[in-house]
């Protein structure tokens, strides 16, 4: 999936395309988290759709619930879906990450014509 450091570095354009396809997997991500928590408060706490929405994405960004939570079931859920969501925005950031630290690692590495010079 990725270049080793002996290779050369990938081009711009390819490097993009790599870059699209872990902003698409930590969108997927992110919306499957964000539909757990909808079915979640529809389940445990018989909310609205509107208001399911709005509290799983609420807690999912980081803030609290909008609506008071009435029963136990769904204090527990919000309690769990909410740690949920902590995690899921670091691995988040970290996917996202992958292909910019990858390639300014691979640039260290690479060799250039001194280098060569020097070894020989």
């Amino acid at each position: 999936m990725f270049e080793h450091h002996t290779e050369p570095l990938m081009p711009k354009a390819a490097f993009l395309r790599r870059t699209a396809r872990f902003v698409a997997v930590a969108l997927l991500f992110v919306m499957v988290s964000w539909l757990i928590g909808i079915l979640g408060y529809r389940l445990f706490e018989q909310m609205a759709w509107i208001d399911a929405i709005l509290n799983a994405a609420m807690i999912l960004g980081g803030m609290g619930p909008v609506t008071p939570l009435r029963t136990d079931g769904g204090k527990l859920f919000a309690s769990f879906y909410a740690l949920f969501s902590g995690i899921v925005f670091l691995v988040s950031v970290g996917v996202l990450l992958i292909p910019i630290l990858h390639r300014l690692l691979h640039q260290f590495h690479l060799e250039t014509d001194s280098d060569a010079d020097t070894d020989g």
